[in-house]
C-alpha cells in the first residue's frame, strides 16, 4: 500500500498535538513496511515571506490554487492508492482535496477539531461552549471575532468553512475522528454518519512507567483560557492539599501563569519542554491535572498519562467521558466548576486509590491506544476507502 499524507505544519512556537500525531501514524506506518510520502506546509514559513506574499495568505486560506497545483503532481508522480488529510489552514486550504478529486485518488481525512462547524474550531467563545454556528451560516463567529479576538481575521475562516462545506462532504471518502463524541456532534449537525469511523489517537510506548507515588499534580499543555488555566488557578486557591501543582507548557497566559506561580510555594512554572522531559514530567506526577473548559476532541495528554500508568484529573465533558473512567482510570468533575476541581485535586491524592487507578490506566492503554491498536484502525480505513472508489 502507497500512502501519501497532506498536512499544513503549526508553528514551532504553539507546540500541537496535531503535529506530533502526524508524525507519529508516519512513523508507525513506515515500520510497519507501508510506502508513506509526505505533502507538508509549514506555518513556520509565513515569517519570511515577503510582505506581498504574505498578505495573501488569508485571501488563500478559502482556496489554494498553488497547492492544488503542486500535488496534483506529487499524485500524479507517487500514484498512492490513498491519501490522508490532516491539517489544511492556512497554506494547503481544501484545495488538496479538488487535487485529489482530479487524479482520481481516494481521500481519508482526520479531523482533530470541529473546523467543518466552527470557524475557529474550538467551539468555545467568551468563556463558555458555544454552537452558534453549527449547522448554519458562521457569521456569528465573524460577528464575535473569534479567531484571534479580530473580525477581520475571522473572516477568511468563516468564509473557508461556507464555501467548502460541500466539498469536504463530498470530497473525502472516510472520516477518521478523533473520539465518538466529536462523532455523535459532527453527525448532527449533518456530516455523513456513514463516512464517520472513530479512531482514537495513540502513543508510543515510552516506557517510562511512575515509581512510587508521584511528586507532584501535572498540568502539561498550552497556556489557554479554554485549556482551564483560570479554572485551575481558581481550583487550587480552594485547594490546600499536600501535592505541589507544576505547570509546563506555553501560550497567551504564560505571564500570567508565572506571575501566579512566582506567588506559591507550591507552584512552579517551568514553561515550554522537549518531548524527552514532558515525558518525564509526567512519569513523576501523582495525576495529571486536564481542567479544559471547552469540548476536547481528544485528550493526547490522557493517553501519555495512561502509558506512564498515571490517572488523570478531568472535566465530564467531550471525550474525557470516554477516555477516563471515573473512579477507575482517573476522576471526573463536573465542568467548569472550582469547588469540584479541587476536590477531586485532593482525591487523587489518595495514596491507595492513586496507584489503583494508576494501574488501570496502564491496562487500559495496553488495550486501546498502543501503536499496534492505532496501525489497525489505520489500515482498515485506508482500506475501506480504497475498496469504496
Amino acid at each position: 500500500m502507497r500512502v501519501l499524507v497532506v498536512h499544513n505544519r503549526y508553528r514551532s512556537e504553539q507546540p500541537s498535538g496535531e503535529n506530533n500525531v502526524v508524525d507519529a501514524e508516519v512513523a508507525l506506518l513506515a515500520s510497519a513496511g507501508i510506502d508513506v510520502q509526505r505533502f507538508e506546509r509549514h506555518s513556520d514559513d509565513i515569517a519570511s515571506m515577503p510582505l506581498t506574499r504574505k498578505a495573501l495568505v488569508p485571501l488563500q486560506v478559502p482556496w489554494n490554487r498553488a497547492s492544488r497545483t503542486a500535488l496534483r503532481a506529487q499524485l500524479r508522480r507517487e500514484r498512492p492508492d490513498v491519501v490522508h488529510v490532516h491539517n489544511t489552514f492556512p497554506l494547503l486550504s481544501p484545495s488538496v482535496l479538488a487535487a485529489c478529486a482530479d487524479e482520481r485518488v481516494p481521500v481519508v481525512a482526520t479531523l482533530h477539531n470541529y473546523g467543518l462547524v466552527c470557524p475557529p474550531g474550538t467551539l468555545y467563545r467568551d468563556g463558555r461552549i458555544c454552537t452558534d454556528c453549527v449547522g448554519g451560516l458562521p457569521v456569528p463567529a465573524v460577528r464575535h471575532g473569534c479567531y484571534r479576538d479580530s473580525a477581520a481575521a475571522t473572516v477568511p475562516m468563516a468564509v473557508n468553512l461556507l464555501v467548502n462545506r460541500d466539498r469536504w462532504r463530498t470530497g473525502v471518502t472516510r472520516f477518521f475522528c478523533i473520539s465518538d463524541a466529536q462523532r455523535r456532534l459532527l453527525v448532527d449537525a449533518g456530516l455523513p454518519a456513514e463516512r464517520m469511523t472513530v479512531k482514537h489517537n495513540f502513543v508510543p510506548d515510552e516506557g517510562r512507567l511512575r515509581v512510587g507515588e508521584g511528586e507532584h499534580l501535572l498540568f502539561l499543555g498550552r497556556l489557554t483560557e479554554e485549556k482551564g488555566i483560570p479554572l485551575l488557578k481558581a481550583a487550587w486557591e480552594q485547594y490546600a492539599g499536600k501535592l505541589p501543582l507544576l505547570i509546563a507548557g506555553t501560550g497567551p497566559l504564560s505571564d500570567d501563569v508565572a506571575a501566579w506561580a512566582s506567588t506559591r510555594e507550591d507552584v512552579s512554572y517551568v514553561g515550554l519542554q522537549d518531548r524527552a522531559s514532558c515525558h518525564e514530567l509526567i512519569a513523576r506526577a501523582a495525576a495529571v491535572v486536564v481542567p479544559s473548559t471547552w469540548l476536547e476532541a481528544f485528550g493526547l495528554v490522557v493517553v501519555e498519562a495512561m502509558a506512564a500508568g498515571v490517572p488523570t484529573v478531568a472535566p465530564a465533558h467531550g471525550a474525557f467521558e470516554e477516555l477516563v473512567t471515573d473512579g477507575v482510570t482517573g476522576l471526573l468533575h463536573t465542568p467548569g466548576d472550582a469547588a469540584a476541581l479541587a476536590d477531586s485535586l485532593r482525591e487523587v491524592a489518595d495514596a491507595e486509590l492513586n496507584q489503583k487507578m494508576g494501574e488501570a490506566a496502564r491496562q487500559r492503554y495496553e488495550a486501546d491506544f498502543t501503536p499496534e491498536a492505532g496501525l489497525k484502525r489505520l489500515l482498515e480505513g485506508y482500506e475501506e476507502a480504497i475498496s469504496a472508489v
